[in-house]
Formats: structure tokens, C-alpha cells, sequence
């Protein structure tokens, strides 16, 4: 059961382009420089950790976070993490879709440089530690993550293997959209021993959760709060 790798339609769908958002949260420094969005009530002690898509901070991410944050219903809180793991510079719209040599090159190279998975990954510890030592991140004793097709194989995932399935026994979810393929969506999800929920939204684009999602179009809309609810669900039932 091979990886898909990255999707075609990770490598081709451009982002869309939406009004601009007014966040609900504020940038944060770490330790390093690095900036992150931090959302939603410092009462909570419950955190969720975003890892973006190649897009970086987009305005439907920013939402989207928002979203997970301040959707509170009456008994669940949470306090939603987004680190700019790009250093403000994410990947450029102007180069997708990749279809010039030059645009494929500077997708090949940002994907050797800022993006490369493993170094990013081994962030992450070090990343929730800064966290913790900040105001902000007082209190928190219980944490969450969701990634977005770069960031993680939660939402629209990209190189889908079953494989990486079989060492996760913590509660997991995977929302697909059409674009991802159905049977290695299949395989990773029967790999999985621990909880898990997995849904395909049949009629929505990779990255409709994140910065492709155009938010003009009402069925993308519903979609797109539909699978933040259903996260939001997840959530309250493991976290």
C-alpha cells in the first residue's frame, strides 16, 4: 500500500481569493521570531495546534481557527495555536498551478527549503514548550492538532499511506475531499486501531477547508463550516 504522495490537485488547484477576514485573535512571538495566531478564550485548558497548508496564514485559515475556537458550546473551550512555520514567507499564489518550468521549480524548491516535512515536524515539540511558557498559553494542559494537506493528513491530506496509520492509536480524523484517492483514503483509515471518523465531502475541492475555499460560493461555505463543526465535534468527544 503505497503513498499517494502529494495529490494532483494539491499540485494544481490555485488558492481562491476571498474578502479580506478580521481575525478574532492576535499575533504572538515566540522564542525564535516566529510569529503565531492565537484564538480564542484564556480560560480554556484545552489547545489545539494548526499546522497551515503551503499558503501559509491565509484569510480561511485564520477563520477557520476562529472558527474552533469560538464555536464554545457551553461546555468545551479551546485555545487554537497557528505557527508561522514559513517565517511570512509561505508559498507564493502567482506560482499556482506549477505550469511553468519556473513555477515548478520554485514549488520543488520551496518544498526542499521552508516546507521540508521532517525538519518541520521535529519544530513541533520545541514549538508547544514556547507556547506553554507564554501568557497565552497558561493553563493549557491538554492538547489537540489538526493539519491541513502540507500540515497534517487531517483535512484535504496529501500523501495518504496507510503505513503512518498503523503506529496512530490516538483518537483521529480525516475529512477528504474528491480530489483525494478514495482507496488509499480507504486503506489508511482501516489501518487505524484507535478511534477514528473519516468522511469524504464528495462535491468539494482539495483545500476547501483552507486557502482554496471560495467563500463566495455558498455550497463551499456550507461545506467548509460544516467540516469545522464536525472537527469541533471530534474534539469535544476526545479532547
Amino acid at each position: 500500500m503505497a503513498s499517494s504522495g502529494p495529490s494532483k490537485a494539491c499540485c494544481t488547484v490555485p488558492p481562491a481569493k476571498v474578502e479580506d477576514y478580521s481575525p478574532k485573535g492576535k499575533y504572538i512571538k515566540l522564542s525564535d521570531g516566529m510569529e503565531c495566531y492565537a484564538t480564542g478564550p484564556s480560560s480554556a485548558t484545552t489547545a489545539i495546534f494548526v499546522v497551515y497548508d503551503i499558503f501559509g496564514f491565509s484569510p480561511q485559515g485564520i477563520q477557520g481557527a476562529d472558527i474552533l475556537a469560538h464555536a464554545d458550546d457551553g461546555s468545551h473551550q479551546y485555545r487554537v495555536f497557528v505557527p508561522d512555520f514559513f517565517y511570512g514567507k509561505p508559498m507564493d499564489h502567482a506560482n499556482y498551478p506549477p505550469d511553468t518550468p519556473e513555477k515548478q521549480k520554485k514549488l520543488g524548491d520551496f518544498f526542499a527549503g521552508p516546507a521540508a516535512p521532517k525538519p518541520t515536524a521535529e519544530k513541533v515539540p520545541a514549538l508547544v514548550k514556547d507556547i506553554l511558557g507564554l501568557a497565552e498559553g497558561k493553563g493549557v494542559t491538554k492538547w489537540g492538532a489538526l493539519g491541513q494537506c502540507w500540515g497534517g493528513k487531517e483535512v484535504h491530506p496529501a500523501m495518504v499511506d496507510a503505513n503512518d496509520a498503523k503506529a496512530i492509536k490516538i483518537p483521529y480524523a480525516m475529512l477528504a475531499s474528491k480530489d483525494e484517492d478514495a482507496k488509499l483514503v480507504k486503506e489508511f483509515g482501516d489501518a487505524l486501531t484507535g478511534p477514528k471518523y473519516l468522511e469524504t465531502f464528495g462535491d468539494q475541492i482539495h483545500g476547501w477547508m483552507a486557502a482554496r475555499a471560495d467563500l463566495k460560493q455558498d455550497r463551499v461555505r456550507q461545506e467548509y463550516e460544516r467540516g469545522y463543526k464536525t472537527l469541533l465535534e471530534f474534539y469535544h468527544e476526545h479532547l
